[in-house]
């Protein structure tokens, strides 16, 4: 099975970055987020990604043609032109990144995967976000159920203080937020089934969370896998760093695997 991996986007809400690099491609610890999600599915025996690129797509191309010498100790023999690789940690990974267009939506840039897809299903998230989503259980889910999608929903807390308030825009009530005050919002990890092709419908200008889902909705296809463990997105610096100290204590909780 493969994983497609939206990383196209602007990432205009954390611009002290993005404007230098794609989102996707912005760092926690040494390595992009985009990094972080791949490996996170390669514990899982999931090799095979397609990344659905589009703003300064060819930063993405740059990082992974450019991987294995990253990821090495190598030596250079500038007189003789040569490179002698001392050490190779490479990914066993297979990569394929699409150029999808600037000013696609999701649902596009979906669509144009299609022939890279094999008429299989294929998992499905976004470049700016880990988890600790069992995907194991996830395909198991999706498989019993018959359905033709399959999002893991996770319950978003509320951050601030609730308020009452009338028309006349007096408050009558104010209070802390509290675990009542969450919201279920779709985290991304979603299982697809081929058929789905059949709910992008409008090209390129196709938003996948908006007609398609309430589509898929309405006709009883759509499922939610309740993730109720780690999850967090990338969207500003503050998120940002709270990846980066995450990481740095090494209790990054999507982090299944040992260096």
């Amino acid at each position: 099975m493969k994983v497609v991996l939206l990383a196209g986007g602007l990432g205009t809400r954390i611009s002290e970055e993005s404007h230098l690099k794609p989102k996707p491609m912005i760092e926690i610890g040494s390595q992009p987020i985009l990094w972080h999600i791949m490996k996170y599915y390669s514990t899982f025996g999931i090799n095979e990604f397609v990344i659905l690129a589009g703003y300064k797509q060819n930063k993405i191309k740059e990082y992974f043609a450019n991987y294995f010498v990253y990821n090495s100790d190598v030596t250079f023999d500038m007189k003789h032109n040569n490179m002698e690789v001392h050490r190779r940690n490479a990914e066993d990974w297979k990569v394929t990144v699409l150029d999808t267009g600037l000013n696609t939506m999701t649902g596009g840039r979906i669509l144009r995967a299609k022939e890279h897809l094999k008429d299989e299903p294929f998992m499905l998230t976004y470049g700016d976000g880990v988890a600790d989503v069992d995907i194991d259980a996830l395909l198991k889910f999706h498989k019993s159920h018959g359905k033709t999608a399959t999002i893991t929903t996770v319950s978003l807390a509320q951050q601030k203080g609730v308020l009452q308030k009338e028309e006349s825009g007096l408050i009558t009530s104010f209070r802390e937020k509290s675990e009542d005050d969450s919201a279920i919002i779709n985290g991304g990890f979603m299982v697809l089934n081929p058929n789905i092709f059949d709910y992008i419908t409008e090209g390129d200008a196709t938003i996948f969370e908006q007609k398609p889902m309430l589509q898929l909705a309405k006709d009883g296809e759509l499922m939610g896998f309740e993730h109720d463990g780690f999850w967090q997105c990338m969207d500003t610096q503050r998120e940002k760093e709270k990846l980066e100290n995450l990481w740095a204590s090494g209790k990054a909780p999507w982090m299944r695997w040992t260096e």
